[in-house]
């Protein structure tokens, strides 16, 4: 069965921090792009991070550059999500999310596999 699983979400303080993990099963996750989608209640998903195999192509939502990282672990097969300095506006629940190419993906949100989501929020 091919899919990926989120796990690593939760509360969290205003200015805390929380790592995302992304484990795929049933493919190699170093085949595909990956990204991070958010989506907050009453609005649409939006991409928070997504990077190409080779990491030369990478897209960011400006409001967490500098305190959102991608990372990948290939022994592991599986992709991070690390947040630092977290925002209440940070608050919503997180996908990832695996594609063939980088256009579909990190422009169009269309991914060969989705993650069923986990909730991240941040709160005092």
């Amino acid at each position: 069965q091919l899919h990926v699983v989120e796990s690593g979400g939760g509360l969290v303080q205003p200015g805390g921090s929380l790592r995302l993990s992304c484990a795929a099963s049933g493919f190699t996750l170093d085949d595909y792009t990956i990204g991070w989608f958010r989506q907050a209640p009453g609005k649409e998903r939006e991409g928070v991070l997504c990077i190409s195999r080779s990491g030369g192509n990478a897209n960011y939502l400006n409001s967490v550059k500098g305190r959102f990282t991608i990372s990948r672990d290939n022994a592991k097969n599986t992709m991070y999500l690390q947040m630092n300095s977290l925002k209440p506006e940070d608050t919503a629940i997180y996908y990832c999310a695996a594609g063939r190419q980088v256009f579909r993906l990190c422009v169009l949100k269309e991914a060969d596999y989705w993650g069923q989501g986990t909730q991240v929020t941040v709160s005092s």
